[in-house]
């Protein structure tokens, strides 16, 4: 009789999750301002990108970045798994990419005629699914319970993820042609959706004259050093979860989310994990604000990557051209803020 053996030497063990120290105060904004220095010195520009990142990672959530070929996502993640000193993973979505191509898979070895188990690229701590788009739904739903549950199930068994766990997503919002749209169910799995844009041209030049005078076409990642460690970064995330939100901010939280299940234009709203979401965000801006405590200006600023995708216009409002974002604007400006 065969059996199925998970201690292969081509599948190392999860290490088991030792308990960790919150870090809090100037301490856990000291050390996000040093992780968010050292990938500022590989990817130009772009604040607001590298900001909304920092704060999916120290919420604990995952991002979908939405932004054409070639501005530099795939550095920016690679940046940020080195300096953080954790294990990155990329995998390139594709119509004919398979489950067990994300996951891993059981396999016979004839040597010791038993089966081994081979873990897939998804066993990191951050782990790159390019142009998540263009792989059919049975294997963007391959994502699902690693994004929610932090563990895959192969062959019937429970396998926890390295910790911190991360997913960043890419997909191009201009070339549709033979892609898949994400469900819904999976689209809410995100922390964040951030639309990255082009650089402004003090930023493009600065970049064509640190990458242009060699032969290779990507910024030296050994320029960026390991300041903080997977475990260091554990504790910034508990440290984040321990930031204040006084009632009357998290109320407001709450009117902005269910203010779009009702708002003209808007299709259908965000659900109770919006407001969620909304208040982990927000308590990861404070910290990138110096703050142990969140105010209602954190939660219009991160408002937008933490909706957007969770929110749909009805047909008229596609057909007029209008974007999410400025639905979004109206909707927050007519929310009333508690007062000081």
């Amino acid at each position: 009789m065969t059996t199925l053996d998970f201690n292969d030497d081509d599948t190392p063990s999860v290490p088991p999750q030792q308990a960790v120290e919150p870090i809090t105060g100037a301490a856990l904004s000291s050390a996000c301002a040093t992780i968010r220095e050292q990938i500022a010195g590989a990817f130009i520009g772009q604040e607001s990108v590298l900001d909304q990142l920092l704060i999916a990672l120290l919420a604990g959530g995952h991002v979908l970045i939405e932004g054409v070929p070639g501005l530099g996502k795939t550095l920016l993640v690679r940046a940020l798994a080195c300096a953080m000193k954790g294990s990155f993973a990329r995998v390139q979505f594709t119509p004919d990419l398979m489950p067990s191509d994300v996951c891993g898979h059981a396999f016979y070895d004839p040597r010791s005629e038993s089966f081994k188990l081979r873990r897939g690229p998804i066993f990191a701590h951050l782990l790159l699914a390019d142009e998540i788009n263009r792989a059919p739904a049975k294997t963007q739903s391959a994502l699902l319970e690693a994004m929610q549950e932090r563990q895959v199930t192969l062959e019937g068994r429970s396998m926890r993820l390295p910790a911190p766990f991360m997913t960043v997503a890419t997909q191009n919002p201009i070339e549709q042609e033979g892609t898949y749209p994400l469900p819904e169910a999976q689209l809410d799995r995100f922390l964040l959706k951030i639309r990255i844009g082009y650089p402004t041209q003090a930023d493009e030049v600065r970049m064509v004259e640190l990458i242009g005078q060699g032969l290779a076409n990507d910024f030296d990642l050994a320029r960026v050093q390991a300041v903080a460690t997977p475990e260091q970064v554990q504790a910034m995330q508990l440290g984040t979860a321990q930031v204040r939100v006084d009632q009357s901010v998290l109320e407001y939280a709450v009117r902005i989310v269910r203010t779009s299940r009702e708002w003209p234009g808007i299709a259908m709203g965000a659900g109770p994990r919006g407001s969620l979401a909304l208040v982990r965000a927000a308590r990861a801006q404070a910290v990138l604000a110096g703050r142990d405590f969140v105010t209602p200006d954190d939660l219009r600023t991160i408002a937008k990557p933490a909706l957007r995708h969770r929110v749909s216009l009805t047909p008229d409002m596609q057909i007029e051209g209008r974007r999410v974002d400025e639905v979004l604007d109206a909707l927050l400006h007519k929310v009333e803020a508690p007062r000081k």
